[in-house]
């Protein structure tokens, strides 16, 4: 592991949510994964998804080997300085996901209102 003494905060590190530009956090440490997104198995997407938060339970749900552990040293860049106190902010990952379960209600509202005036229509008759 290079002897690197970098500490960031989760807000730093999520500022870094690009495939230009990507960094995620694993086990309290920091790594720059953008070099690594093509090469990635599962896909850059996967790794996009987990910026902005801590993703070690996504990458130990994801049952990495012994190997793919050791190769993340290569992008190691710092450490998560757990001192300062949480962001407020919320990545783009959540604020989206927010956002699609506020707006499905839309078109299924219009759709049980239609429901409704056809079975009241239907009913008149």
């Amino acid at each position: 592991m290079p002897t690197i003494s970098n500490f960031y905060t989760m807000k730093d590190a999520s500022k870094h949510n690009t495939k230009a530009d990507c960094w995620i956090v694993v086990d309290g440490k920091v790594y720059d994964v953008t070099q690594y997104l093509d090469d990635h198995p599962g896909g850059d997407d996967v790794i996009l998804a987990a910026t902005g938060r801590d993703a070690t339970d996504d990458f130990e749900d994801a049952g990495h080997s012994k190997s793919a552990r050791e190769q993340m040293e290569e992008y190691f860049v710092g450490e998560l300085d757990t001192s300062a106190p949480p962001s407020t902010e919320k990545s783009y990952h959540v604020k989206f996901v927010q956002l699609a379960k506020q707006y499905w209600a839309v078109p299924v509202a219009a759709v049980g209102i239609s429901v409704v005036v056809g079975f009241l229509y239907l009913r008149k008759k």
